[in-house]
């Protein structure tokens, strides 16, 4: 007689230990502006004497004795930025340089397929509109005005020309503040490239402490930029009212300086943070509940497909790009039922500026402790060879162990919208997460990776019904299937176990008869 049985304490156990890593949602900060920086605000303390607080957010740990006084200064670390007043409503163009040649020409795109892109992060923002896409040729994007002198004419007039236009986004990684300057000075608009929109979004959507902490950290190279722009419309001599308040400190000089006192002050918050998940990683490893990491390019249904695995009917997906900054964890159950933690990450980009990876590198830093990492690709995206060519770079370049890489599932999702499809990459997997096709294949070749990862045994016990083996392997193992014999009051017990508590187990029970699978 066989009798196989779900564990709910272990599923329990699995989503507490699920919830240590995820955080509580909170409501998201009002969009915050893009413009020409204003005049940063003074510290509140002296330099060196600030730093993060702990909090409750993700790492979910308590405080201590000076909580209070630590969250007040992080509440004004997270407050609005001083990147001047909000400019709400924007009424955008978008420019996109196209490359003719050369090594900043990408083999694996289109100047179409790049725009669209840019079409899409813009209409992510709410309140903002698109009127005009625009491309225009271009040898070298790195010159001043990025265009050649005919090309730049024709562009002014064409931006001149449009109704109500309130800003430019030009698409590209990151643009000069000399650069920016001039073409403001040319267009009468405000110009805003690939980081200052990325950046923005990632504004929009950061909900927790962590996020918001990250996101101000990314934030420091946009104000030292914009600084550098406010600085030189400014007088720098020396002396007399040139200096501020008398502290003999030039603007330049006192701008600086609460820049390098904020960004220490972040740093240490998120260092604070850091240290916390280390904690919790290490309570976690105790509970020997593997992790896999879910990830992949912006909108490529991540979420979905962890909804999916795990039916956590919570989780809401939006078809939207970077939905998704927070790390957020769902306990779920492989085919032998097996706990295990999901861990939803953020989405990539192409062209993803490297400071905004550093900044985010506290959330990414959980992927380097995964036993595996999922890679969901947008099979029907026409830029699905480039998006995975992204997400595989940025990943080498998290210094990731060398068995995770060499380990990635490779997941096609969305299947359903291509008639017949089948993966041409050796050992892809088709799914269609929203319907439900493929994911038991899916699950099936996790479980065979993890289980390889981790060195977890597949055992079958032979123990005595009156004992507490049975009691014990439940709480402590993965129990598979219980094969009864009444006549001697005994019982089969086919389990995954891990190292230490088979060790454990040995201890506790030297008699028991063990047959390894």
């Amino acid at each position: 007689m066989r009798l196989p049985r779900f564990s709910w304490p272990l599923l329990l156990r699995c989503r507490r230990a699920a919830a240590a890593l995820g955080a509580p949602r909170c409501r998201p900060l009002p969009a915050r502006p893009l413009s020409a920086a204003a005049p940063l605000r003074a510290p509140l303390r002296p330099p060196g004497t600030g730093g993060g607080a702990p909090w409750n957010g993700a790492a979910g740990a308590g405080g201590d004795e000076g909580e209070e006084e630590d969250e007040a200064e992080l509440e004004e670390l997270l407050g609005p930025p001083p990147l001047g007043p909000g400019p709400g409503a924007q009424r955008v163009a978008i420019v996109h340089p196209a490359v003719k040649w050369g090594p900043q020409k990408s083999p694996l795109t289109t100047a179409e397929l790049q725009i669209a892109e840019a079409v899409a992060l813009v209409d992510t923002l709410q309140n903002w509109t698109v009127l005009d896409k625009i491309i225009i040729p271009t040898k070298s994007p790195n010159k001043k005005f990025v265009f050649g002198k005919g090309n730049f004419q024709v562009l002014t007039e064409k931006i001149k020309k449009l109704p109500h236009v309130t800003a430019v986004f030009l698409n590209m990684e990151r643009i000069s503040s000399l650069t920016k300057k001039e073409l403001e000075g040319a267009w009468g608009v405000q110009v805003f490239d690939r980081y200052t929109v990325v950046l923005h979004i990632f504004r929009c959507n950061a909900q927790t402490k962590e996020a918001k902490l990250q996101v101000a950290l990314a934030e420091i190279p946009l104000l030292r930029s914009n600084l550098k722009n406010e600085v030189s419309q400014r007088d720098q001599q020396r002396g007399g009212s040139r200096y501020i308040m008398g502290s003999g400190e030039t603007f330049l000089e006192t701008q600086n300086r609460v820049l390098k006192e904020r960004e220490l002050k972040i740093r240490n918050a998120l260092e604070k943070l850091r240290r916390k998940r280390a904690l919790l990683r290490t309570q976690r490893r105790k509970c020997e509940f593997p992790m896999v990491s879910v990830m992949g390019y912006t909108n490529c249904g991540k979420t979905t497909l962890i909804k999916a695995l795990t039916g956590e009917a919570g989780l809401q997906p939006r078809d939207q790009l970077f939905a998704t900054l927070d790390i957020t964890a769902h306990a779920g159950y492989l085919p032998s039922h097996m706990a295990v933690i999901y861990v939803d990450t953020i989405g990539f980009l192409t062209d993803l500026p490297h400071n905004l990876v550093e900044s985010f590198s506290a959330t990414l830093e959980e992927v380097a402790y995964s036993d595996l990492i999922v890679h969901v690709r947008d099979i029907t995206h026409p830029e699905t060879i480039l998006q995975k060519a992204t997400v595989l770079s940025v990943l080498r370049n998290l210094n990731l162990p060398s068995h995770l890489l060499d380990s990635i599932v490779e997941v096609h999702n969305k299947v359903d919208l291509i008639e017949r499809y089948k993966p041409t990459e050796e050992n892809a997997l088709a799914v269609s997460a929203l319907h439900g096709h493929g994911l038991e294949e899916l699950k099936q070749e996790i479980e065979k990776k993890i289980l390889t990862a981790t060195g977890k045994k597949i055992l079958t016990v032979n123990i005595n019904l009156e004992g507490p083996q049975l009691s014990w392997l439940y709480k402590e193992a993965t129990v598979q299937e219980v094969e009864v014999m009444p006549e001697d009051g005994t019982a089969r017990v086919k389990v995954i176990i891990g190292n230490s508590a088979f060790g454990r187990y040995k201890n506790l029970f030297p008699n028991s008869k063990i047959f390894i699978s």
